[in-house]
């Protein structure tokens, strides 16, 4: 569970942040095509950060748990956004 929380918990804190910029940062046009780049970035940097995990075990749930908090992350962005 440690090892969950520790991998997952950037990507989420990452996803936000990208969030907040794509709120502050484009024009509101734009919204709805920058939150799915975002998207994009999180699911590889999810990759990057669980393949530099030395432990195989429990790979399919830690990328499970941060592409899903990162969609729900920008899922309540995009209501925000709104």
């Amino acid at each position: 569970m440690n090892l969950l929380v520790k991998s997952v918990t950037p990507v989420w804190l990452l996803a936000l942040i990208g969030a907040v910029l794509v709120g502050v940062l484009s024009h509101p046009g734009q919204y709805f095509v920058m939150l799915p780049v975002v998207l994009g970035v999180i699911v590889i940097l999810t990759f990057v950060v669980q393949l530099l995990m030395v432990q195989p075990s429990g790979f399919v749930d830690r990328v499970a748990a941060s592409i899903a908090g990162s969609m729900v992350i920008l899922a309540i962005a995009s209501l925000v956004l709104l």
